[in-house]
């Protein structure tokens, strides 16, 4: 073999070489990627399978604030009345 096809065959093992280094990379970092998103869907599902139940108890919330609102109301209207002055 002459020197040239060795110095070829040199650059493409060593250019394969560095691709393969690149790709085993990148399977190491979409694995990572897996983990971690496979974690995060685990963690949102179980929020919302803890706030859940709260859909019916915030209706009775709601009503409730809804009935404080009107006596808030009543009561500023009492408070911006003119008071009679007794003579």
């Amino acid at each position: 073999m002459s020197a040239a096809a060795i110095v070829s065959l040199v650059i493409i093992f060593l250019v394969v070489a560095a691709l393969a280094y690149y790709l085993i990379r990148v399977v190491i970092i979409l694995r990572h990627a897996t983990d971690t998103l496979g974690k995060v869907t685990f963690g949102v599902r179980a929020i919302a399978f803890r706030t859940e139940p709260l859909a019916e108890v915030l209706g009775d919330v709601n009503s409730n604030l809804s009935a404080v609102a009107g006596a808030l109301e009543g009561l500023v209207a009492d408070a911006t009345r003119p008071v009679a002055q007794a003579s």
